[in-house]
């Protein structure tokens, strides 16, 4: 009915922001983007290109394919062209399959969506319409444990409460159902044709899940709509069939917009390992030049420098990249299938090492270090305080005062002092218990075997429910219009009109509802919320703070509750206004947050205080103190108060016995934080303490001095965080001090900080899974995260940096024997050995047994976790080193040397003795490798002992079909073979001796601890 600019125009003109809208019915659908869903990484066009660039954006990639491309040239070409170009195939065919096999994956899993098919109300054929073919302005059905295809406003309930449930976990992690209502004008339609009037103003398309602003009209009615309207893409509806108009499809829906590419993780290990590459590199030019300047600078010396880099171009080996990811996928299968860590998930494959490299660890409070299983604990209504062993008491107060109320016994002159005042305490604590059975969002369902479940969106909210119940108040039934609570003692039930809700938001801080008590005809408004924005709501008291902080020291979780009773013309007055503010498009929700706080939260009567338990996760203690004791500074972010926060980091040993906490809170002067900062400076040891505010002054006025500072310590709490801030401390950390940063939680709050660490670990919680979709490793307890750490990053670390420097070893040895063989050639550029020789050497002879390193353990489980501070040598990287680099070339270099130099010496250089130099020197070479894989092989396993004997067996079967390259009448005499032992052991014995004898006298610290 109307193009696209024109839905896209200001509502109101005067408005700075200019918010745009847009005007939906059932015709305008071609204007907006096709509902298909794409989670394909790869078109049949940007698959090579891209997936290549991966690939070559690492030097020693790169620089393997400048070499097979260099034989394509005929001047340059040496030997046969197999020997390049099939390496370098081998390498792109594993890695472009794997990424295709996984493309191709993604693009099976969209095409089952995309073909679901839907009924069209408004649509002239009957036939069910695809998913993927839906339109803005379509009218759906959507029927039970059926997808959401689109985001849909919800029009019609066929349940005859007019309500809906949706599971949203697929969305936000959450596993609680949530609550969907149709509105009011189009529920009460009574034939499906009479909504193809409908018309939608919606907003723009928008991110936020948890908001939706838009009105609905169906002549002549109109009607505001809000998130409570609406069904987001990729939920489930879990309840009876429901009807719903398109608003956004495509990339426009929320869950499209949500969803980013999450970055391609490379570890750290990969990083130093390209940097070794880049020195091989300027060493092989080195050494060509050299060669070429020897000879001297004849004609075309240039093509010899060429020749040379070709010739000794093993030495950086093309080989490398696939060992280590092949070797990432036998750890993440390790990780994967260790029984000790059950339901453990590895979803990011490509940095195991990493876990053994983490320096800062970023952790969540609620759901991580605690249990998130919440239970009602204290009860404060300003004279008497409840604890958990005193509910008989409350249950028998209010079934005392119940009974008096019902008798209709007064409370006058004639009444005994004590009963009286037992009677006020009673009314007090029945006021409290039926606010806090009222003022939530908690439904009760019923499941097939007769019970009784609470669904809600707050765990604090199904404990407080569980708690009014187990004292004698059972919410007994909940829809969007009312409330009923049953009395336990009495068995009478009370009926509540629900006439206004208020959920809870991270901004507002509170919940609130406005209720009318049926059987008295009062209307009360019931509030609850933190301490910070209640007190300032609630009437004038002298105890409030006071017993806020004694709740927090104990670990508990607090809510501040509060009421009021409204006449019949404060809710009329406050109703009107409230509508008014809630058809408004613009601003809405600080138009309705005003109006509440206008007409509502004045002089509100303080009910009482709860405090809720949140139970430590199992094993916590112990996990935080043997990462403490590794090295890894820990720092727990949460949204939790000062107190709380202070509390549960003492009782989860995060801050070890005695040591400081410097508190920071409430800051606002530089001048103060200087002198904040100078004393952490002083003091590295103590633990830092530090709320939401002032670390937004820090990060916004001194970011470099307060990171430099806090980096150094010990421990971190930091509280009242905001998800943002989660995030930029992960970022700050990760920039200002270029370690390994490993980020952990459970619950959505925590995705962006989990996806801007190095390592992102998030738990299966009552929070969802969200946080553990978003991560690169699942666990379903922080505990696991110790074992993950020392034991399995300490393996995946280790034999990497091992497998990588092996395998340099074993491309470095075949070049120094090139180099022999040049400089003994009259310094020409000839190729030593050839053809099947080159591929087979890095492949079949020598693969196995290398690639058997990652299997090696160079100290046991139970020593590992005994001993933490094993960890502390990973953090700092001493497997693979530019000292651990350049041992290794110098042993490289001299077996080379010996290798070809004592076969030139035993065999000669005659042209005619060649194929029997080869044969020598390519035998002693091979043998050798198996050899040096037994000696540096610290744990046997049998793969290792299997792979080195079938290698060896290999190579001598293949021995007569190698006649192109040996003089096989040569290799049966008994020259070929004391030639070939004595080259193997003046190799060997020299780098073997002084290993044993470095190792006698400075062992390394991990045999240091098996010995002791």
């Amino acid at each position: 009915m109307v193009n696209e600019e024109s839905m896209r125009t200001p509502l109101i003109a005067d408005n700075p922001t200019e918010t745009t809208v847009r005007h939906i019915d059932i015709s305008v659908g071609p204007s907006f983007p096709n509902n298909a869903i794409s989670n394909a990484k790869y078109t049949w066009y940007t698959f090579l290109p891209l997936t290549l660039f991966e690939q070559f954006r690492f030097f020693y990639n790169l620089y393997f394919l400048m070499v097979a491309l260099s034989q394509i040239v005929p001047v340059l070409r040496i030997g046969y062209l197999s020997s390049y170009i099939v390496p370098l195939a081998f390498v792109l065919t594993i890695t472009l399959s794997k990424e295709a096999w996984d493309d191709i994956c993604r693009r099976r899993r969209d095409d089952e969506s995309n073909r679901e098919t839907y009924t069209v109300l408004n649509r002239p054929s009957a036939l069910p319409v695809m998913s993927r073919d839906l339109l803005v302005g379509d009218i759906i059905e959507v029927k039970k444990d059926q997808r959401v295809p689109a985001d849909l406003v919800l029009l019609k309930s066929t349940d005859s409460s007019g309500e809906c449930f949706i599971r949203t976990d697929q969305l936000d992690g959450e596993t609680d159902w949530k609550l969907r209502v149709p509105s009011p004008i189009t529920q009460a339609v009574a034939t499906n044709d009479g909504l193809t009037s409908v018309r939608i103003t919606a907003s723009e398309p928008s991110k936020d899940i948890h908001s939706f602003v838009g009105t609905l009209e169906l002549a002549p009615e109109t009607a505001p709509l809000s998130v409570d309207n609406t069904m987001w893409a990729n939920t489930v509806l879990a309840s009876h069939p429901v009807i719903g108009m398109v608003v956004y499809t495509g990339p426009e829906t929320r869950q499209a917009m949500n969803m980013s590419k999450p970055r391609t993780k490379v570890g750290l290990l990969e990083f130093e390992i390209n940097s070794i590459s880049k020195i091989l590199c300027v060493c092989v030019f080195l050494l060509s030049f050299i060669l070429v300047a020897i000879h001297g600078f004849e004609d075309q010396w240039y093509i010899s420098i060429l020749k040379f880099l070709i010739l000794f171009s093993s030495i950086i080996p093309v080989s490398l990249r696939v060992n280590l990811d092949l070797g990432k996928s036998v750890y993440a299968y390790q990780i994967s299938h260790d029984r000790t860590i059950p339901g453990v998930i590895v979803r990011t494959s490509t940095i195991p090492e990493d876990l053994g490299r983490i320096e800062y660890l970023l952790t969540d409070k609620t759901g991580t270090l605690t249990q998130n299983d919440m239970r009602m604990r204290k009860l404060h209504i300003g004279t008497v305080s409840y604890s958990s062993e005193s509910m008989d008491e409350l249950k028998l107060y209010i079934a005392e005062t119940d009974k008096i109320n019902a008798s209709q016994i007064t409370h006058n002159s004639t009444q005994p002092v004590g009963q009286r005042g037992r009677r006020d305490i009673g009314n007090r604590v029945r006021d409290i218990v039926i606010c806090l059975a009222v003022c939530h969002n908690v439904t009760p369902t019923e499941e097939e075997n007769g019970e009784v479940t609470y669904q809600a969106a707050s765990p604090d909210e199904i404990a407080i429910v569980k708690w009014t119940e187990s004292i004698g108040i059972r919410l007994h039934r909940r829809d969007r219009t009312s409330i009923t609570l049953y009395n336990s003692e009495l068995h009478t039930y009370t009926h509540f009109k629900i006439l206004r809700i208020f959920p809870f938001t991270s901004e507002s801080k509170r919940m609130g509802i406005i209720v009318q008590d049926e059987a008295r005809d009062e209307i009360w408004f019931f509030e609850k919320g933190a301490d910070t924005v209640m007190t300032k709501i609630v009437q004038q008291n002298d105890w409030l703070e006071e017993e806020t902080g004694n709740m927090a020291r104990e670990g508990l979780r607090t809510l501040v509750i509060a009421s009021k009773k409204l006449s019949d013309e404060l809710y009329k007055d406050f109703d009107r206004a409230y509508t008014q503010a809630s058809l408004q498009i613009a601003d809405r929700d600080n138009a309705m947050a005003k109006v509440v706080s206008q007409y509502l939260e004045g002089e509100m009567v303080l009910l009482g205080l709860t405090g809720v338990e949140d139970k430590l996760q199992r094993n916590v203690k112990s996990s935080l103190e043997l990462m403490r004791n590794a090295g890894v500074r820990i720092w727990m972010l949460t949204g939790d108060k000062v107190e709380t926060a202070k509390c549960i980091a003492i009782s989860s040993k995060l801050v070890s016995r005695g040591q400081k906490i410097y508190s920071i809170t409430k800051l606002t002067s530089r001048f103060t934080a200087s002198n904040d900062l100078a004393y952490l400076h002083d003091n590295p040891d103590c633990a830092l303490l530090i709320d939401g505010q002032s670390l937004s002054f820090m990060i916004s006025h001194m970011r470099t001095d307060f990171i430099t500072t806090a980096v150094r310590l010990r421990a971190v709490i930091a509280c009242r965080c905001s998800p943002t801030q989660k995030k930029d401390i992960a970022e700050l950390i990760k920039v200002h001090t270029g370690k390994r940063v490993c980020c952990i939680g459970d619950g959505g709050n925590d995705v962006s900080m989990i996806q801007a660490a190095h390592v992102g670990v998030g738990i299966v919680g009552k929070e969802g899974k969200q946080a553990s979709l978003a991560a690169d490793f699942s666990i379903t307890q922080f505990c696991h995260l110790s074992r993950l750490l020392v034991w399995h990053g300490r393996n995946s670390y280790k034999n990497s940096a091992k497998l990588s420097q092996f395998v340099i070893h074993r491309g470095l040895i075949i070049s120094i024997c090139q180099v022999v063989y040049s400089a003994s050639s009259e310094f020409e550029p000839l190729a030593l050995f050839q053809g099947w020789l080159l591929v087979g050497y890095a492949t079949i002879y020598t693969m196995m047994p290398v690639f058997s390193l990652v299997l090696d353990r160079d100290v046991d489980e139970d020593v590992a976790t005994l001993y933490p501070e094993l960890y502390h040598e990973l953090i700092e990287g001493q497997s693979l080193s530019y000292k651990t680099f350049f041992i290794w070339v110098l042993v490289s270099v001299y077996q080379g040397v010996v290798i070809q130099g004592l076969a030139q010496v035993l065999v000669g250089l005659a042209d005619e003795e060649f194929t029997k130099l080869v044969a020598v020197g390519f035998t002693a070479l091979i043998l050798n490798e198996l050899l040096m894989v037994a000696i540096e092989i610290i744990t046997w396993h049998y793969a290792m002992s299997t792979t080195e004997l079938l290698s060896g067996i290999i190579y001598f079967a293949s021995i007569p079909f190698l006649g192109e390259y040996f003089d096989l009448s040569y290799i049966v005499s008994f020259g070929f073979i004391w030639k070939v032992l004595l080259i193997l052991g003046a190799s060997l014995l020299p780098p073997w001796i002084t290993r044993v004898v470095q190792t006698h006298l400075n062992p390394p610290t991990y045999a240091k601890v098996q010995q002791g």
